[in-house]
């Protein structure tokens, strides 16, 4: 009789620890697959963060959240585009981008950056405003000048629309050389990002392709935060 019941609620334990496994390991996988961060009016799901991992290509999501913690880590002094904006400028022409900027002044910006997507290879335009000099970063040593040439007219055209004669002349371009160069063909959307915070906080590009595994965990950390890690943070780590 005691056999018969040990028996039996050793085997119901064993049921009980099975099942109650397959709920835990449920679980797990349940919040993940519904993860999402939010900030403003970005959302970054479990796949977008996923594109920060080993030597995955980062996507727009990433880029434009990252810049968004940028803006706001400045104090807006610096502002970030949208990777949208160059597409749509060289789709439309100023007409098509002119309402982007209808609450911003670029002209009080200390430095604007401008990431570009073309193809599949993410390069970096800035602007300094005070020193009207655009200039193109590339992590492969590339040079689109075209680019740059539609940046200058873009803000040719948008001095002229805000009626500011002093920025409707005088533009200067300069290549920046050298910088932190990529070593594969995955990594140039970490660079552009590393680029644009080292530039924001006018801090110098010391970064090399050895630190990309670092960099990478970094700005997963700071997205899912929702806020930049201090430089000297960044250091001691």
């Amino acid at each position: 009789m005691n056999k018969h019941l040990n028996g039996d609620l050793n085997d119901r334990q064993k049921t009980i620890h099975a099942e109650l496994m397959k709920y835990k390991a449920g679980l797990a996988c349940a919040p993940m697959h519904f993860f999402k961060v939010t900030y403003n009016k970005h959302i970054l799901a479990l796949e977008d963060l996923s594109t920060l991992d080993d030597q995955n290509w980062v996507n727009d999501q990433v880029i434009n959240m990252y810049g968004e913690l940028i803006m706001e880590a400045t104090n807006h002094k610096v502002h970030f585009f949208n990777s949208f904006f160059y597409k749509q400028l060289v789709a439309k022409g100023y007409e098509g981008v002119k309402r982007w900027t209808k609450k911003v002044d670029l002209f009080s910006k200390r430095l604007l950056l401008i990431p570009l997507h073309l193809e599949i290879h993410w390069s970096l335009i800035t602007v300094d405003i005070s020193k009207q000099n655009i200039n193109f970063y590339d992590s492969q040593g590339i040079l689109f000048k075209f680019a740059v040439d539609n940046i200058e007219k873009y803000m040719l055209a948008e001095a002229k629309e805000k009626k500011l004669a002093n920025f409707q002349k005088g533009w200067k371009m300069t290549v920046s050389k050298p910088i932190p160069q990529q070593k594969n063909d995955n990594d140039c959307g970490v660079f552009v990002l590393e680029y644009c915070k080292c530039l924001a906080f006018k801090e110098p590009l010391l970064f090399t392709q050895e630190d990309m595994p670092k960099v990478r965990k970094r700005i997963y950390k700071e997205l899912c935060d929702c806020k930049l890690t201090d430089f000297n943070k960044q250091v001691q780590a």
